[in-house]
């Protein structure tokens, strides 16, 4: 019995962590389409027009015009995509087949929605559909459900392809087996949960209007809960669920735009941008602008700190390293590789992290600031918060900034040097060579030696990445070797989560490490 239940505990860890993994390939599409559709609508506004009017040529209009259309290509169609993504990341096998399935499942469920509303009478006219919780998805007149739709899609086309990929059928219909049978199966199972899903629908719209309405009554806590939030979910990987939550549904806010109704900070935000709106504050309290204290300004002065206070004969050794985290943090976002030189070492400092990331949310949105999309890096910062204008108030980010690189500079250098913490370049002893070269270069790493300290590919029972880690599903957790993975493989952090989901963060090149450790495999 107890070994079952590790089981299910440890199959739960792994779902989840994949679940939130595959949000990030839809993600990054949005995150560079929402960087076309900033340029864009910068360069197409009046007063930018005004101020440089070089930019009122007729062809770069017509340039920036069709970016701002081809930005808004991700916001349109997030649900399929999220639909494709979930399944796609999820299998381990036959991915393409399973992408196509969370494709047919999506438009098969929305038809069979449209089926169940016509047929009970429940259809409205176009005028009315709003009130009626209603929408158009893909031509199809269906609930509104949003990026809830596609990842309810999604997961259902993921376990039953899980189950049913490798079927047997009987020698008339093997044509149709294995992994064939997984769109067949998916149209006929969606088909089915269409028309369950306006029955049960009310409930789910229920539960995340009751939590967007908790966020909206804390007000000015609402983004501090969520900054902090996130960053306490990030070691375990975790925080895109909450992430995704506030950006794409309810919990987020809700806007009427154009006639339509707009679910999610991030999807708000879009559209607010793309059709010439005044931007809400409201939506872009929990975007960029929250995390541009931290990310720009706080964790660059967390490694400053770091190299202040390392052994004068060490600072050029860990140069390399908090040099590429800086512009890990600082340009796209990624902040790991910063935290994970810290998070074992001090956990109370993490603690601390936690709560000035969550002020960060708080003052920007009490100082009125709007500066939306995901990254909270810099281009973020010149793309949505500079060339928007000064309507922005992009200028205060400035402000807040310098005050958190003094705050996080101080609190981190005192506390290294009070505590005699062991961060990078204080080791009581000193690296090897290899290690060194590893730690120098921060992107050589050897998959031969990585692939040893996890165990060896017979101890692997599943290897994935997300943006800076490994993600592996073990069969023996005492055969992974934390201390040479850190110690020879230049692993910034090893995140145990039970007894067989363990994660490996390595940076940004972690993609090209997983896909050597595979070769080897």
């Amino acid at each position: 019995m107890e070994t079952k239940e590790k089981s299910i505990k440890s199959g739960m860890w792994e779902f989840f962590q994949g679940l939130g993994k595959t949000f990030m390939l839809p993600v990054a599409l949005l995150a560079f389409m929402g960087l076309m559709l900033g340029i864009g609508s910068a360069f197409t506004s009046p007063s930018t027009i005004e101020n440089i009017p070089f930019l009122g040529n007729e062809i770069l209009q017509v340039i920036f015009s069709f970016m701002s259309t081809i930005g808004g290509f991700a916001f349109t169609y997030l649900p399929v995509l999220f639909a494709m993504a979930i399944p796609m990341g999820l299998v381990r096998y036959e991915k393409g087949v399973a992408a196509f399935s969370g494709f047919v499942g999506y438009v098969i469920m929305h038809l069979s929605i449209n089926f169940y509303l016509t047929q009970t009478s429940q259809i409205v006219e176009e005028d009315q559909m709003r009130t009626a919780g209603q929408g158009m998805v893909m031509g199809i007149q269906t609930l509104e459900m949003g990026v809830l739709g596609g990842i309810i899609a999604g997961v259902i086309v993921y376990f039953l392809h899980k189950r049913y990929y490798d079927i047997k059928l009987p020698d008339a219909f093997a044509f149709f087996g294995g992994a064939r049978f997984i769109p067949i199966l998916t149209a006929f199972t969606l088909s089915i949960v269409g028309l369950i899903i306006p029955m049960v629908w009310p409930i789910f719209a229920m539960a995340i209007s009751g939590i967007g309405l908790m966020i909206q009554k804390s007000g000015v806590f609402g983004p501090f809960l969520f900054g902090a939030g996130e960053r306490l979910l990030l070691p375990f990987g975790l925080h895109h669920i909450l992430v995704a939550m506030i950006r794409f549904t309810d919990a987020g806010g809700t806007e009427l735009i154009n006639g339509n109704t707009i679910s999610g900070a991030l999807n708000i935000f879009y559209a607010q941008l793309q059709s010439g709106f005044v931007v809400s504050p409201s939506a872009t309290a929990f975007l960029s602008q929250g995390k541009m204290p931290t990310f720009m300004f706080g964790l660059p002065a967390v490694a400053l700190a770091i190299y202040h206070t390392a052994r004068q004969e060490n600072r050029k050794r860990i140069k390399g390293l908090l040099i590429s985290g800086v512009i890990a943090t600082f340009v796209t976002g990624i902040t790991e590789p910063i935290e994970f030189l810290f998070l074992f070492i001090a956990p109370a400092l993490y603690l601390v992290h936690v709560v000035l990331t969550g002020l960060g949310f708080m003052i920007m949105a009490l100082l009125g600031v709007t500066i939306g999309n995901t990254d909270g890096g810099i281009l973020d910062f010149i793309i949505f918060g500079v060339l928007q204008g000064l309507d922005t108030k992009w200028y205060l980010v400035l402000v807040v900034g310098a005050i958190w690189f003094l705050i996080y500079y101080f609190v981190f250098r005192f506390a290294i040097l009070k505590f005699n913490l062991k961060t990078p370049g204080r080791e009581d002893k000193n690296v090897n060579k290899e290690q060194e070269e590893t730690i120098r270069k921060g992107s050589d790493y050897n998959a031969q030696k990585v692939l040893n300290a996890i165990g060896g590919k017979e101890n692997i029972q599943s290897l994935d990445n997300c943006i800076t880690r490994l993600r592996l599903v073990v069969d023996n957790m005492k055969k992974v070797n934390e201390k040479a993975l850190k110690e020879e493989c230049g692993a910034l952090g090893v995140v145990k989560l039970d007894d067989h989901n363990v994660q490996v963060v390595i940076g940004p090149q972690v993609g090209v490490l997983k896909s050597q450790i595979e070769k080897i495999m």
